[in-house]
């Protein structure tokens, strides 16, 4: 009996030993005739195995920011869309999205708190004056709730932060001199004589989300600030936002005992400094920060990408290394050339998602995860040349085409995880190699590469005494994720 013990024991001592140990990697190519493929290789001693062409060496001792995660804007257009599915088609369909195991693991989301431009219709919710009548809107609990239940059984951990397009309308003045009442959905200024009825109008959001089982994780003051053209917008400059932060809504909050972080700013990189009235809103959070009695109140800065070059991420960090950075809208459509699935997943990936992540930002959000192929549902004066991260046919609301943006959220969702850090990592490649690492909270290491050349591309990535290479097909995105 000894020795039949022991020859086990020896036998799983032996399997342990010689146990192999695999990197999963996903890859889309711009052609689309791949998209996420899953394929796996073997981690090897690195003494081992002949190096590649393009070589990158992982440096998890030393950590950068800690990263929140991916996803999209669940809009009431993409509710609408959703809920026109037939219910197995959508639960499919959302597993895929925000599944943390078989799925692709999105792991943020972004709302409209009341209407956006892509929505079914104009409103807040306090719409009649005086801060007791505030109520959810019919539109959100008859569309939204339902799909934010639905996420939330998928993935509990699911984030969400909420933007305001619009305060009530009887906040609103014409401009800060005059202060005459501003009866319109499109453009206006916050009274100031309203801040602290505007900052109570936030506290009870948070608390009515809450109650129906949504934590709001975190707020931006006011989606595009500086855009007066939005079918729903508000003007709000720095000095605005630092006044109303700092007198209103950070006390406010602290007052009540709510954790949402305030994020500032959520607009372009350039300021839309391209307009005259602009002209003073360039380094708008750090103008902000300037104030510590605001500053405290605010955990970051959020930015678009629609004007101006990422690098602007680095130098507000640079300047303000203890406020966190997030990306939080971009869009595709049909402006300029046209739209591409090839051409937007490799600037995408580039300038987006590894750019913006090298530059210290920790969250990335998508502008609409479902559009129809009408763009909409639109609202009047909004987009209606936008693409979702997913397009449906309206005509059966089950065909459906998974754009650009659906894939570059995979490519990082899948192997990024929530509060794992970005880690140093340095190499020798040609270029138009791009690429971003990370130690995930289980200790597993991932990489994020864009091959943008015409070639395929010998890859190899060490870390400590183990490699693996891989051939990297031209024009693609690949994802690894390894123990």
């Amino acid at each position: 009996m000894k020795k039949i013990i022991m020859a086990a024991m020896c036998c799983s001592i032996l399997f342990a030993c010689t146990e192999k140990s695999y990197v999963e990697i996903y890859t889309t190519t711009a052609d689309k005739t791949i998209t996420m493929q899953k394929d796996s290789v073997l981690l090897v001693a690195r003494s081992g195995i002949e190096a590649a062409t393009n070589i990158i060496t992982l440096h998890p001792e030393e950590k950068y920011q800690e990263m929140e995660g991916f996803g999209a804007a669940i809009t009431g257009s993409s509710c609408y869309n959703l809920l026109k599915m037939a219910p197995e088609d959508r639960t499919a369909l959302l597993k895929e999205t925000f599944g943390t195991k078989e799925g692709y693991g999105y792991s943020y989301i972004r709302i409209s708190l009341g209407a956006s431009d892509f929505s079914l219709d104009e409103y807040t919710y306090c719409d009649k004056p005086g801060l007791e009548n505030f109520a959810i809107h019919e539109d959100d609990k008859r569309d939204l709730f339902p799909i934010l239940k639905e996420i939330k059984a998928i993935n509990p951990d699911v984030k969400i932060m909420a933007s305001p397009w619009s305060c009530p309308k009887w906040m609103k003045v014409n401009n800060l001199k005059d202060l005459k009442p501003f009866d319109s959905w499109t453009s206006g200024q916050l009274n100031p004589k309203y801040y602290q009825d505007y900052a109570t109008y936030f506290v009870k959001y948070i608390q009515a989300m809450e109650q129906e089982g949504f934590k709001i994780d975190a707020v931006t003051v006011q989606n595009e600030p500086l855009n007066r053209g939005n079918s729903m917008s508000l003007y709000m400059t720095w000095q605005e936002q630092r006044d109303f932060v700092r007198d209103a809504l950070g006390p406010q909050f602290e007052k009540a005992g709510i954790k949402t972080k305030i994020i500032v700013y959520d607009h372009n990189y350039n300021y839309d400094n391209d307009k005259a009235e602009n002209h003073d809103q360039g380094q708008y959070p750090l103008k902000i920060y300037e104030d510590e009695n605001a500053a405290k109140y605010i955990d970051g800065a959020a930015y678009h990408a629609y004007g101006g070059e990422k690098e602007e991420l680095q130098t507000i960090h640079n300047t303000r290394p203890d406020k966190n950075l997030y990306f939080t809208e971009m869009s595709i459509g049909l402006w300029g050339d046209g739209y591409s699935f090839g051409k937007d997943l490799m600037w995408n990936m580039r300038e987006v998602c590894i750019g913006t992540i090298n530059n210290f930002n920790k969250a990335i959000i998508m502008w609409n995860y479902m559009l129809d192929d009408k763009h909409g549902p639109d609202r009047p004066g909004g987009c209606n040349i936008c693409l979702g991260c997913i397009t449906i046919d309206s005509n059966d609301y089950k065909t459906m085409d998974k754009n650009s943006h659906y894939y570059t959220m995979a490519h990082l969702s899948k192997v990024i995880k929530p509060g794992s850090y970005r880690i140093k990592s340095e190499g020798e490649t040609v270029k138009g190699i791009h690429y971003s690492t990370f130690e995930n909270p289980d200790k597993t290491y991932s990489i994020v590469l864009l091959n943008d050349t015409k070639e395929n591309q010998a890859i190899t990535v060490e870390l400590g005494d183990k490699a693996f290479n891989y051939n990297v097909p031209a024009s693609s995105v690949i994802s690894c994720i390894w123990k």
